[in-house]
């Protein structure tokens, strides 16, 4: 079977790893994997996205992934790389973001064939425990000594210490382990650098109950080149929902990657073949100015989280809006492109008698008086689908960028989309 074991080495998956002949076992037979998400939001954001390639990867070698969407864990929240504590969330919260989180982790793996991915809720096995009963079948099995000793709490307790609740949360991500091996085989958790205290608990309850052997593999925690936290931008995080990082925002994302990161990124979030990635290394080597590295990374990287389809369209309309005059698009295309610049709608009859652009910027907005319509038109600061305008100009069913859509601009940015209804 494909080494995935030597795949993600090369990609730049692997951090640590808690047994030095995984590579062997990985090499030789196909295992059970999970990786577990909390839901502590409606979303996960492009930093989930190590873990969810690292384990697309291993289903494309041939393993079997669990995805474990923490209806539970979510409810106590982990400390693991927080300097305070989180928000606690209600079970109502808790339960809407694991649908919503279920359904962006099912675009990235196959639920069909022989190692089909499964997604488990870990409310389901640990929400049957009275207090009692999990202080007697799984805290016995836990040192305060072994825990304490533990990075991620040794720090919280040196910063700004660490409540029972937090402290509770390593039991319970090392029991989903121990479940997951009984019920599923599951041998190899998976997951950021910030998990190693929990997943080693896990692999010690394992040891300790069953006697016999598990594994863990942590992923890096990225910045980026620059020392900037990855994944944030002004505007903050980006998400994987379009609806709170709009797909342009989202490839946008990628195409502002700086050349020093820029191969990096094509090796942790596409598939693109290894010697693919190596030409582009080149590239960007001898032609930085083309970046057509980053182009490629914002079309895949696009592809992997939203589709194919919206991918090529944002590639579509970034020529387009890059290159000249906004035209032949569809109204999907558009929409996206500007999802969130603001819009008008206009009667579709008026263009056939046509409609004074003075008028047209005026009432949507996009100037505050006619005058000042006018002023801006005079210093060329007007441009219909990306052309420059003068005051003359008359605004028709010509001027459509795409069947019901024209794109008004003010200045560099200043963006209004025109809808016919």
């Amino acid at each position: 079977m494909p080494s995935v074991y030597k795949a993600l080495h090369q990609r730049g998956f692997l951090e640590q790893v808690t047994d030095p002949n995984l590579a062997n076992i990985l090499a030789s037979r196909s295992v059970t994997l999970y990786a577990g998400f909390d839901p502590t939001g409606s979303s996960l954001h492009i930093g989930s996205l190590v873990p969810i390639m690292g384990l697309a990867h291993f289903q494309r070698a041939g393993h079997t992934p669990l995805i474990i969407v923490g209806g539970a864990t979510g409810m106590v929240g982990d400390p693991s790389g927080k300097s305070a504590e989180r928000n606690l969330l209600t079970p109502e919260q808790v339960e809407v973001n694991c649908e919503a989180i279920g359904k962006q982790l099912a675009r990235f793996m196959s639920f069909e064939g022989e190692n089909a991915a499964r997604m488990l809720n870990n409310a389901d096995w640990i929400g049957k425990f009275s207090f009692l009963e999990w202080l007697r079948d799984v805290g016995k099995h836990f040192s305060v000594n072994a825990m304490m000793a533990k990075d991620s709490v040794r720090r919280r307790m040196e910063e700004s210490g660490l409540s029972y609740t937090e402290f509770s949360y390593m039991l319970l991500q090392a029991y989903d382990f121990l479940h997951l091996y009984r019920e599923h085989d599951c041998t190899l958790q998976v997951g950021g650098n910030d998990q190693w205290g929990n997943i080693t608990a896990g692999i010690d309850l394992i040891r300790r109950i069953t006697q016999q052997q598990a594994y863990g593999i942590t992923f890096p925690l990225l910045t980026t080149a620059g020392g900037g936290k990855f994944g944030k931008t002004e505007a903050g995080a980006v998400w994987l929902d379009a609806q709170r990082t709009s797909v342009w925002d989202f490839y946008q994302y990628w195409i502002r990657a700086d050349d020093s990161d820029v191969i990096r990124f094509l090796k942790l979030f596409t598939f693109l073949p290894l010697d693919d990635i190596r030409e582009l290394e080149t590239e960007v080597a001898q032609r930085p100015e083309k970046r057509v590295a980053q182009g490629i990374l914002a079309r895949e990287a696009t592809a992997v989280v939203h589709g194919a389809e919206q991918a090529g369209a944002m590639e579509q309309g970034a020529k387009v809006l890059y290159g000249g005059q906004i035209k032949d698009l569809s109204d999907q295309q558009l929409k996206a492109l500007f999802a969130d610049a603001p819009t008008h709608e206009i009667a579709k009859d008026r263009l056939g008698a046509g409609i004074s652009i003075i008028d047209l910027l005026a009432e949507s907005k996009m100037v505050p008086s006619k005058s000042e319509a006018r002023r801006r038109l005079k210093g060329g600061g007007i441009y219909l689908n990306n052309v420059p305008v003068n005051d003359q100009c008359v605004v028709n069913s010509e001027s459509l960028a795409s069947p019901s859509c024209i794109v008004l601009r003010s200045g560099k940015k200043n963006y209004c989309l025109i809808h016919l209804v």
